[in-house]
């Protein structure tokens, strides 16, 4: 380069959305930290006068199989994923049910949030980061909810694509042949996100879906698979064997609650 200092990557897209004809700025605050993400939350009102959108995307990874992680590469993971959407979703949604309130009709407001497969399909080298984004999901369904009724929708979605905090786990992938876009290209990804945002999927509300490589997955959410009934007060340990043996004996051996088809989830 110019030998330049870099502005780092958030000041580069919000240049690039200038340069574009959008108005743009880079707030460099630390979602993790609850005071800085009502800053983060503050500025953008301040800046355009009122919030429409909140897209929850940081991230870090910290791998480690369970039985060898340290207790920081839990937090680290579970304070910048877990917290860090809650706390922009908490300022956010504040903002968006006092102007309901004041008023008295529901706002434009919409929050996509980012999950990911290592909660659906599990990951064994990534119990933080599994943990982290199974709980995303419960924090999506709660905000779904609590929300609608101020005009407001959250979703969340599974991507899979390269980004800053991914290289290392995709750096030998192949990068699409010819002249087609990589499959883990991040513009595949970006269309739902805009879609998810946008006034036509108002009905869309505490919705999953998994999107990569020119294709979105909805996923349904968990059905009851059976149900056993005790034939006293309570069940005794050997009514469970005899009921629930039989049953887990009958299931595909190392099937868990864990949805591994997803990972095989390709466009057709």
């Amino acid at each position: 380069g110019s030998g330049e200092a870099s502005a780092g990557p958030a000041e580069e897209v919000a240049a690039e959305i200038r340069a574009a004809g959008g108005a743009a700025f880079a707030h460099t605050g630390d979602v993790s930290d609850f005071r800085q993400a009502g800053e983060l939350v503050e500025s953008a009102v301040a800046e355009f006068g009122k919030l429409d959108i909140l897209v929850n995307n940081a991230g870090i990874l910290r791998d480690r199989m369970v039985f060898s992680m340290a207790e920081e590469e839990w937090d680290a993971v579970l304070r910048v994923h877990l917290k860090g959407h809650f706390n922009t979703t908490r300022f956010a949604a504040a903002h968006w049910r006092e102007r309901s309130k004041r008023s008295g009709e529901p706002v434009f407001g919409r929050i996509v949030n980012t999950s990911s497969e290592a909660f659906l399909a599990g990951s064994a080298g990534q119990p933080n980061y599994a943990a982290a984004k199974g709980g995303i999901v419960g924090l999506t369904t709660s905000t779904a909810l609590a929300l609608g009724k101020y005009g407001v929708t959250a979703n969340a979605i599974c991507p899979r694509a390269r980004t800053r905090m991914t290289e290392d786990v995709f750096a030998g992938v192949e990068r699409g042949l010819g002249n087609g876009l990589d499959p883990l290209a991040p513009e595949h990804v970006a269309p739902l996100v805009g879609y998810l945002a946008s006034p036509a999927a108002a009905h869309v509300n505490g919705q999953l879906l998994v999107v990569h490589g020119g294709m979105v997955a909805v996923v349904e959410r968990p059905r009851v698979a059976a149900k056993f009934d005790s034939k006293q007060d309570t069940f005794t340990y050997d009514e469970l064997e005899a009921v629930l043996g039989p049953y887990y004996a009958d299931r595909p051996d190392g099937e868990t609650f864990a949805a591994a088809e997803v990972l095989g989830l390709k466009r057709s």
